[in-house]
């Protein structure tokens, strides 16, 4: 399928969440001491090994109880031994090369299917934001055949691989799919979880998120809404999922041509994602698209365009030259030069977009590549 000039839209991106969780127990102590707080600037291959990085931080305010916080929870989140653990740092701050690279060495020195389904696990995430979606697929298909070896389908273990091949589904444009899988990772946290667990806001979100995409939102305001309670109560007030569950809750109120009330939620998103991520993290690029396609539709021209460049920005330094997203920051370019009648600037948009688009098809995406918007 080829971009049509004439179908142009401009459409927000809403966030879904995936889990990470190590199956693996703590075994060694962390890579470097996390005992005062610092952020992430860089991560770096060193030049004389390439099996070693090099993280540059900088230190911050200890006295600073939110970010304390917030720091002991991340601690939480990517606890395992050794490699694992600054593997799972990787894709945390969203260095997704030097993280596939540590996690292929490691899958070729690991030792028995505990290890590997560990890997395949990570490797599925992995692949699904970097925009390889069928990729992603077969690596948490892998993960999914080493447990069920010795698990019943309904363990509670597996509910957060079903929630992840959804999320995958999702992105590739098969929504009602998605929602399947979603619903199948929820009827196993329903029984095995406590009420108030993250968990279950996470899978509550993405059912949403199904939801908004099916063109239901009524719906998908409920499930959001169900979501970011149990995280406001659960997570720390900068907690990146909390910024995730704002985002998608203004998502719901865009579509519903409700602005004021999505820029309001927007915002929120953003603020905690300034703190709490690094400059460069894709995650941001998607907020900045979304408040930039907000402003678009209230008629702010001038505000649209400096966040579509911000979002941009990140995208070429952060993702892949053929990921969809760099494709979607091309079509809004196009639809705002049209706007402002400028048709040739608008064409190379365009142009640039379906080069990638054309990049994905040679790929073996074709599905996939039907579904880029703004």
């Amino acid at each position: 399928m080829t971009i049509d000039p004439s179908k142009i839209s401009s459409s927000i991106t809403p966030f879904a969440m995936i889990d990470k969780h190590s199956a693996l127990p703590q075994e060694q102590e962390i890579l470097f001491t996390m005992h005062t707080v610092f952020r992430i600037v860089e991560i770096t291959q060193t030049p004389s090994n390439s099996r070693l990085w090099e993280v540059q931080l900088t230190i911050t305010d200890e006295s600073d109880p939110q970010l304390s916080t917030l720091t002991n929870r991340i601690k939480e989140e990517i606890s395992g031994r050794r490699g694992y653990r600054m593997g799972k740092l990787m894709l945390k701050v969203g260095h997704l090369d030097q993280a596939e690279e540590l996690y292929d060495e490691l899958l070729k020195g690991a030792s028995d299917d505990r290890e590997r389904a560990f890997i395949y696990y990570q490797l599925g995430w992995l692949k699904d934001q970097q925009g390889k979606y069928q990729e992603a697929v077969k690596f948490y298909e892998k993960f999914l055949e080493i447990n069920r070896k010795t698990l019943p389908a309904d363990d509670a273990s597996l509910a957060n691989t079903y929630n992840n091949i959804a999320l995958v589904y999702n992105n590739m444009g098969d929504y009602s799919k998605a929602l399947k899988y979603y619903e199948k990772s929820l009827k196993i946290k329903e029984i095995s979880l406590p009420p108030n667990h993250p968990d279950l806001a996470l899978t509550y979100n993405n059912i949403g998120l199904a939801y908004n995409n099916l063109g239901e939102y009524s719906k998908a305001l409920e499930y959001y809404e169900k979501s970011n309670k149990i995280y406001e109560i659960s997570l720390p007030p900068n907690h990146p999922n909390l910024a995730i569950s704002y985002n998608n809750i203004g998502e719901v109120y865009r579509r519903m041509g409700e602005y004021s009330k999505a820029l309001e939620y927007y915002e929120k998103s953003i603020e905690i994602k300034e703190i709490s991520l690094p400059p460069t993290h894709p995650d941001l690029a998607i907020s900045y698209n979304n408040i930039g396609g907000v402003y678009d539709s209230m008629g702010e021209y001038s505000k649209a365009l400096e966040y579509y460049e911000k979002a941009f920005k990140i995208r070429e330094i952060s993702l892949p030259p053929t990921h969809p997203d760099l494709a979607g920051s091309y079509l809004c370019f196009a639809a705002w030069y049209e706007r402002m009648g400028d048709y040739t600037a608008a064409l190379k948009a365009l142009q640039n977009a379906y080069k990638i688009q054309q990049k994905i098809f040679q790929e073996g995406n074709p599905a996939f590549a039907s579904t880029f918007s703004c």
